[in-house]
């Protein structure tokens, strides 16, 4: 693409109105989800990891963590966390797909369009709102059959909506790996060296008083153990959530004012 097609697609944004960004997103929203109906072996990973991930940690480490015969208490634990989980691992599938959208032309010609950029980059994010959505009612299915029990149905809602927000916040980091990146693999690469440790390194699995001194200090900054604390919390009930939930709003609101405007200027100026 031209600079000079670059210039003008940048000033036809200037003149888009918040009525016509929102169309444009509409469509792209619709074409994503055309692209999923036509390829559907794109939602296994929205389908078979909330199976495989809960049904692992249940009866492999259920017993350890929680005492043998003791696995329907892990359950409570486990569902809630791998829910803060879920929204990190999907959220890499959006800085794969959109890499290799780039590799295949599809944004280059987008780019040539008179639509908003950004449009481009939020239908992605609602699109794969709706994949977590998908993987969440699965994850408390299969919690549910396990023996799950949830305290409040308010909570519960409250507890995938904050899922949600932490996770689509996430994505916009993604979102910057697939424009500055040259190819899927070296996201997936990166995205796993970042993943693993938050993970691990949190409340999710299991609880961080058995770990050492050094791990606990890392573990109260992680945003991923404020977001499955407060999820636990919120679906559970009977312990203090006002502050994990506060964390987890002010690492989403943070993380995306950040980085949205950052996906959207590489988006643009990509050459």
């Amino acid at each position: 693409m031209t600079t000079a097609l670059l210039t003008r697609s940048a000033a036809a944004e200037g003149r888009i109105g918040l009525r016509a960004h929102a169309r444009h997103t509409g469509a792209l929203v619709r074409r994503n989800l055309l692209w999923i109906r036509q390829d559907p072996e794109s939602m296994f990973d929205a389908v078979l990891m909330p199976i495989v991930f809960t049904l692992l940690f249940v009866f492999v480490f259920g017993g350890a963590i929680a005492g043998k015969g003791n696995q329907d208490a892990y359950v409570g634990y486990v569902v809630p966390g791998l829910m803060a989980m879920m929204g990190m691992n999907l959220a890499m599938g959006v800085g794969t797909g959109f890499n290799q959208d780039f590799q295949s032309g599809v944004m280059d010609r987008f780019r040539s369009l008179p639509i908003a950029r950004s449009s481009v980059l939020i239908a992605k994010i609602v699109v794969e709102i709706g994949r977590m959505l998908v993987a969440t009612a699965i994850l408390l299915a299969v919690g549910f059959l396990l023996g799950l029990s949830v305290a409040s149905v308010p909570g519960l809602f409250a507890a995938i909506g904050l899922a949600l927000v932490f996770g689509s916040s996430i994505m916009w980091i993604f979102l910057t790996m697939g424009v500055t990146m040259k190819n899927a693999q070296a996201i997936q690469g990166m995205g796993f060296l970042v993943l693993m440790p938050l993970q691990f390194g949190s409340s999710i699995f299991a609880p961080t008083s058995s770990m050492p001194g050094w791990l606990q200090a890392f573990t109260d900054y992680n945003p991923l153990s404020s977001l499955a604390d407060a999820a636990r919390g919120l679906m559970n009930g009977g312990a203090p959530i006002a502050h994990d939930v506060l964390v987890t709003l002010v690492w989403s609101v943070v993380i995306t004012l950040v980085m949205a405007p950052v996906a959207i200027h590489k988006f643009r100026t990509k050459s």
